[in-house]
């Protein structure tokens, strides 16, 4: 199911980057598991650092992006099918969270989900990033970093990693690590050793 997780061709308001790891960049879709594998035994194994200083505020997200657009409505118009805009702001359509195999009909019962959640990132090192930086994360439209999902699964994940939660539709697994994995390794975040083995886990549900 590559890239299932993110669905949609984008004419939204954001223009994509190329994406390096490959791929045109006009979806934030997961990768190959082989090159996966391969980068997560590159990424450093580290406990997670404490969450002193942490808030939301330090990474600022959804980024304008003009006409009084933000990243939250791309992500609504790429990942959304029959989207209606007025403008550039979403106003109908419909969306499958692939977390919990769930259609949702109205935009304002659909989350953003951050892949890597913000918290996790602090924990893995963007704790000594500057805030710039922070945004950029929050706001990567090149990574499959942000993902159209149901509100619940959403608030289920929080700032779990892979070895806390993982999507209740098992047939999510492998891209979720694959994704998972891709934005860590871009962003050049540590995992935990549990959060590797999880991920290791995962991966096998490659086919």
């Amino acid at each position: 199911m590559a890239a299932a997780l993110a669905l949609g061709a984008l004419s939204g308001c954001v223009p994509l980057e190329e994406d390096p790891i490959g791929g045109s960049g006009q979806q934030a879709g997961s990768g190959d598991a082989a090159e996966a594998e391969k980068l997560l035994g590159e990424l450093t194994v580290a406990d997670a650092r404490p969450m002193r200083g942490y808030s939301r505020e330090r990474f600022k997200h959804w980024r304008s992006a003009g006409k009084n657009c933000d990243v939250r409505d791309t992500v609504l118009e790429r990942d959304g099918t029959g989207v209606e805009l007025d403008g550039c702001n979403v106003v109908g359509g419909s969306w499958s969270s692939v977390y919990d195999n769930r259609t949702i009909d109205d935009p304002s019962g659909v989350d953003i989900d951050h892949t890597v959640p913000l918290a996790n990132a602090w924990r893995s090192g963007a704790d000594e990033w500057e805030d710039d930086r922070r945004s950029e994360f929050a706001n990567d439209l090149t990574r499959p970093q942000l993902l159209a999902v149901s509100a619940s699964s959403n608030r289920s994940k929080g700032d779990q990693d892979p070895s806390q939660w993982k999507p209740t539709n098992q047939d999510a697994w492998c891209d979720y690590a694959i994704d998972w994995i891709t934005v860590k390794s871009h962003w050049e975040l540590t995992v935990t050793a549990a959060e590797k083995t999880a991920l290791q886990d995962m991966l096998e549900t490659c086919v």
